[in-house]
């Protein structure tokens, strides 16, 4: 079968390295689906494992971890599934990715697709929305609400809003919590697409947030989630935080973060990772099928709306090379979906 790979030269392997290769088609066992390909997308993990993968005696490392497809067969112990369903999920790190036109994934992180998509819209969403719910739901403890219970008094600030996750983040806090969303974002298309996914504020993260803040009628905010460059904000997000404030955050800092600074104010630090539950098969490992299931729901809903920013063709090296490069630039709006093999 056709996938594209790359053979890792050491810390700080380059996008050009990813190439088109041939496989052998993985056969399903235990609780595994092996699923067609159908769209995947691009997220920034898959150009941060690329770079920190060392050599592996000649292997291929595939990546990929947003696939969309068709499942063709079934290990023994699967029961949810069956051939000819259509699913949707984010995989497992520590398994080879989904840039691969036949694809190995354990059921209990599977979803089924949203019928209201195209393969390549849906392709966009499920590492997003898995990061963003547990964000909100898991890591920050918001409660879901419906439009009759909602009381505004919490204050969501969310620092690169236009990114893949800020951008289901920001709807997923609007459609189902009673939270006040500020949206951070400098360019005016960034701007314009946070405010269009239904940011209350959007402010420039590039200016100190307290005046930033204070521009929009807010004294601080109760919530920061943080999704990129947060070593280059902490002090200021912290100054913007009231006291018990929650802190979350997804990136890797490239500097230590003195956590001692939130005592004063005694705010709770929340590190996410998406992965966490699939890579030591926790006992709540299905609720990423459930969450999957219920994000799909609301796409079918109409209250939620894919986050493709841009879709660069056919699943092939070339095309993903690109992807890999533009994410790093730091210049994508919204998601980078890839769709079907030449």
């Amino acid at each position: 079968m056709k996938a594209i790979g790359f053979l890792a030269s050491g810390e700080g392997t380059a996008a050009e390295a990813l190439t088109d290769i041939e496989i052998d088609r993985p056969t399903p066992s235990g609780r595994d689906l092996l699923v067609r390909i159908e769209a995947i997308s691009v997220n920034p993990v898959d150009t941060k494992v690329r770079r920190r993968t060392t050599a592996t005696g000649g292997n291929y490392q595939i990546l990929g971890w947003d696939a969309v497809g068709e499942v063709i067969s079934v290990g023994e112990q699967v029961n949810t599934y069956q051939p000819g369903d259509k699913v949707w999920y984010a995989g497992d790190i520590t398994r080879p990715g989904a840039n691969a036109e036949y694809h190995l994934v354990d059921e209990r992180i599977v979803g089924k697709r949203p019928g209201t998509l195209s393969n390549a819209e849906a392709a966009a969403i499920p590492l997003t929305a898995i990061t963003a719910w547990e964000l909100l739901f898991d890591r920050l403890g918001f409660d879901e609400v419906s439009d009759g219970e909602r009381t505004p008094g919490p204050r969501l600030l969310i620092v690169g809003a236009a990114g893949g996750v800020g951008s289901i983040l920001v709807q997923l806090a609007k459609q189902l919590t009673d939270a006040t969303v500020i949206a951070t974002a400098s360019r005016p298309e960034s701007q314009a697409w946070v405010t269009e996914l239904g940011a209350d504020h959007v402010i420039d993260h590039r200016r100190p947030f307290s005046e930033e803040l204070s521009r929009v009628g807010l004294d601080n905010v109760t919530h920061v989630i943080s999704l990129n460059h947060t070593d280059d904000h902490f002090d200021r997000l912290i100054e913007a935080l009231a006291p018990q404030g929650k802190f979350a955050l997804i990136d890797d800092p490239n500097t230590l973060l003195d956590i001692r600074k939130l005592k004063q104010k005694s705010i709770s630090l929340h590190w996410e990772l998406m992965f966490t539950r699939s890579m030591f098969e926790t006992d709540d490992m299905t609720k990423q099928r459930d969450l999957l299931n219920r994000v799909a729901e609301l796409i079918d809903e109409g209250r939620i709306r894919t986050t493709v920013g841009a879709n660069y063709g056919a699943i092939c090296a070339e095309n993903l090379r690109k992807a890999h490069r533009d994410i790093e630039c730091g210049s994508a709006i919204g998601k980078i979906v890839l769709e079907g093999f030449d």
